[in-house]
């Protein structure tokens, strides 16, 4: 999932299982024989942790325009294709630049002496050999600040992009009320407050680009030294960025604050590509027996950041999508409508793969019953937020009615999601959405260097796999398509 700090958390509401006029075909609230079946295959003889293995240990990381994620696509393909999938091809798109990433060493010079856990930004150069230089904490909160004490002054500088994240444990409480209340008054503190700070907050980092610096220094905004990894070809940095950890960043800010030097030496060695790169998503379907130009889309995306072997994000979305594939075939049907599975690439440099693949299906975004997307990480699914299509409430009550026994508890809330590929499909008007799951460590682990298979759960990924086959079967035997949506 591309990376935003912070979520809203909507109250869930578990619906009824009261039928739709738009789902009258094994959507009822009974279970028919093929449901029974996804079930048995899902949860009995479920794929999942043979293939989770392969692709982090073996495959292991997946960042777009790297070897392995051609790897990736090459295995998903194969995958699909041995799991029965009608047609299983790589569908390329203009991707940008390639990034290597290189060896990083980082070390505070002053006021101590000491080496310090960093890794370079993505999309970001190197230092061209050891870089020396003070570090500077870059507080301004509106323009008029910036321009009287940092504009023209940072030539030479380390410059920490804004205040430390005061809560470096986003998925776990504080541990006392004392922590609770300051973790409190620090947000509250570092909140911009009128239009002019919001409005600078939003682009101070096109200030920095502009001055003669070092580099950026970000706080990796988690606990135990974990780092959250970021960066795009859309926006190449033209300074080396180091993230480092919320402890050493914090120490850096209370060291400035009481007027103290600190000042660090960095030597990065990254790399571009000289051209842009084409790049793959991969797409299986299986074929709809009835109305073949109608599909249904589950999707997830299969490039990961480089820390680690990308396995809460969103290794286990991919492997649920290919075992939904699998099981699909497994249980002898053919569904009415044609099912197809999508592992979009370049989702973590900003949505780049699906919003391609939307581009060169325009003709048939008419057509497309619905999108159903994975990526919260290795957590099993607990139901569905209707992006804003309250309507299909009793739908989507009725589809999961039959299921829940086995694999619920499942429930619908009124959540509009964001942060993945379901977005590229809704300014279309396709009803598209991303499910809800468990949290599971998600926060803890996506984006960093512990993101693996240590750290995923494959029942978890097993029966979300298996409610994505059964929801994909309900979806494509329904009588008519669903109502577009308004254009997002």
């Amino acid at each position: 999932m591309i990376w935003k700090h912070g979520a809203v958390i909507a109250a869930a509401i578990v619906v009824a299982a009261a039928p739709s006029r738009h789902a009258q075909v094994a959507t009822n609230g009974t279970r028919d024989s093929v449901v029974t079946r996804m079930i048995e295959e899902g949860t009995q003889r479920s794929h999942v942790d043979a293939d989770l293995e392969y692709m982090l240990d073996v495959i292991g990381p997946r960042l777009t325009g790297s070897a392995g994620m051609k790897r990736a696509n090459d295995w998903t393909q194969q995958k699909f294709r041995e799991y029965g999938a009608d047609k299983a091809e790589l569908e390329a798109w203009k991707f940008g630049v390639g990034w290597t990433r290189g060896p990083t060493t980082v070390r505070m010079t002053a006021p101590q002496q000491r080496e310090l856990i960093g890794v370079s930004w993505a999309w970001a150069p190197g230092t061209n050999g050891p870089l020396a230089g003070d570090v500077v904490f870059m507080d301004a909160r509106t323009e008029a600040d910036w321009n009287r004490r940092f504009a023209g002054k940072l030539g030479g500088k380390w410059v920490m992009v804004g205040p430390a994240y005061p809560n470096a444990n986003p998925d776990g409480l504080p541990m006392t009320h004392a922590d609770s209340s300051r973790l409190d008054s620090l947000r509250k503190a570092n909140q911009p407050k009128t239009d002019e700070e919001r409005n600078f907050a939003r682009y101070r980092e096109t200030f920095l680009w502009e001055e003669k610096l070092a580099g950026l220094i970000r706080d990796g905004g988690k606990e135990f030294a974990l780092l959250t990894m970021s960066g795009s070809p859309i926006a190449i940095s033209p300074h080396p960025q180091i993230v480092i950890s919320n402890d050493d960043y914090s120490q850096f800010q209370r060291l400035i604050r009481r007027g103290e030097r600190v000042a660090i030496e960095a030597d990065i060695k990254n790399s571009f590509t000289r051209d842009p790169l084409m790049q793959y998503n991969t797409v299986a379907e299986i074929r709809g027996a009835d109305k073949p130009d109608e599909v249904v889309l589950l999707g997830a995306h299969l490039d990961s950041w480089d820390l680690a072997t990308g396995g809460t994000d969103n290794g286990t979305g991919a492997i649920a999508v290919v075992e939904a594939a699998r099981i699909i075939k497994a249980a002898g049907v053919r569904p009415s409508r044609t099912i197809r599975f999508v592992l979009f690439s370049g989702e973590e440099e900003g949505l780049l793969g699906s919003q391609a693949y939307v581009e060169s299906h325009k003709a048939e975004m008419a057509r497309i019953q619905a999108v159903l997307v994975l990526d919260n990480g290795t957590g099993r699914i607990t139901g569905i937020g209707l992006q804003g299509r309250d309507e299909l409430r009793d739908m989507w009550g009725s589809m999961f009615a039959p299921i829940a026994s086995d694999l619920g508890p499942l429930s619908v809330r009124s959540e509009i999601k964001t942060g993945t590929d379901h977005l590229s499909f809704l300014p279309e008007g396709v009803p598209a959405f991303n499910y809800d799951q468990v949290t599971r460590g998600y926060n803890h682990t996506h984006h960093s260097q512990v993101d693996d298979y240590d750290h995923v759960v494959p029942s978890d990924v097993a029966q979300a796999a298996t409610v994505m086959a059964v929801n994909a079967w309900q979806l494509a035997s329904m009588p008519q398509l669903l109502p577009r949506g308004p254009k997002q």
